[in-house]
């Protein structure tokens, strides 16, 4: 099947916002563009990132597609019959906005913002002028569009905030939608909160003799070295990828706990080993298995939580939502093709 020209324009503006780590980490975010009655979307577990060295859209029926979100029906039909890859799990959304092309980004203002509770009013000022609405949290993929369906059928707004998720912009063409992005994040802007670095040797002697190292990157540490993001990160989950990649809420040593410990007790308990673990005013540690994906998630959880405000107050995920996301097959797929197990 012949991708249309203008698929050259998404797949460069997807690869600009994919490089950012402040809009997409990991095979996070979707991108689309609408043709001629096809709806050409980010593959499932495809990195935006890569959308300039590989072929990640997947050409999808866009009548049909329609059809199955009315319907209810989940599994998106896709144009040709020779594709390989899953449309992304937030493909009936990308056909339910008007807009030719969408962008779906994790953009850590945005994130701040939608896991507040109160905050429409400051939002409303900070997004004045633009055809904007937020949305309530909803497992992504047919709930999320149809939660947005229902929002949007009466006006039809450019800039959709998804609450606990992330954002959605629509616009005619991919420069326009590009910086509608920018624009949103520019206008959602929140400082982040500053945090002593990372002990690194202490985070060193905690990992001596197990399967864990300390995380990479300097932002993942101030979630243990910042008080107000430790408290957040470790009382519940923000938003779906957090939990896909993570698990539910992060785990933090207690005073004098030890590693094993707590692998000994998940393992008491039938859980799978903590893909990463905090410890109080030193920093983070990870499995040394941890997939480059994964760890991007970390970033972005410590880029999110430094950013909330210290007086606000927090949504998080329920409990029932968190074990749905676990046990959803859309993304036990996405996260397989990170670690190279799909089928």
């Amino acid at each position: 099947m012949t991708p249309p020209a203008e698929l050259q324009a998404l797949r460069d503006v997807s690869a600009r916002v994919g490089r950012d780590i402040t809009l997409v980490q990991g095979a996070g975010g979707n991108t689309s563009l609408k043709q001629d009655g096809v709806l050409w979307v980010k593959a499932s577990g495809a990195w935006l990132a890569e959308a300039e060295q590989r072929d990640i859209f997947v050409p999808v029926d866009l009548p049909g597609a329609l059809r199955a979100l009315k319907g209810g029906i989940e599994k998106m039909p896709v144009a040709d019959p020779a594709a390989t890859l899953r449309p992304s799990i937030e493909t009936s959304l990308h056909a339910l906005l008007p807009h030719r092309v969408v962008l779906h980004v994790h953009a850590v203002n945005t994130i701040a913002w939608a896991a507040c509770i109160g905050e429409e009013h400051e939002m409303a000022l900070r997004l004045q002028g633009l055809a904007w609405a937020r949305v309530p949290y909803r497992r992504p993929g047919l709930p999320l569009s149809q939660v947005v369906a229902e929002a949007t059928a009466e006006q039809k707004p450019d800039v959709l905030i998804l609450g606990n998720h992330g954002l959605l912009v629509g616009a005619e063409d991919c420069a326009a939608a590009e910086a509608l992005v920018h624009e949103v994040e520019r206008r959602l802007h929140l400082s982040a909160r500053p945090a002593p670095a990372g002990n690194r040797s202490a985070l060193e002697a905690a990992c001596r003799g197990t399967d864990y190292r300390p995380a990479t990157d300097e932002a993942c540490h101030r979630l243990a070295t910042d008080a107000r993001s430790l408290a957040i990160v470790t009382a519940g989950s923000l938003y779906p990828d957090h939990v896909v990649f993570l698990g539910p809420a992060m785990r933090a040593l207690a005073e004098g706990e030890r590693i094993a410990d707590i692998l000994a007790a998940n393992e008491a308990a039938n859980l799978p080993p903590l893909v990463a673990l905090l410890v109080p005013g030193a920093g983070a540690i990870v499995r040394s298995d941890i997939q480059p994906g994964a760890e991007a998630m970390l970033i972005c959880l410590a880029l999110v939580a430094e950013r909330l405000p210290a007086d606000a107050e927090i949504s998080y995920l329920p409990a029932e939502e968190e074990l749905a996301l676990l046990d959803w097959d859309a993304e036990k797929y996405r996260k397989a093709l990170a670690t190279g197990r799909a089928s």
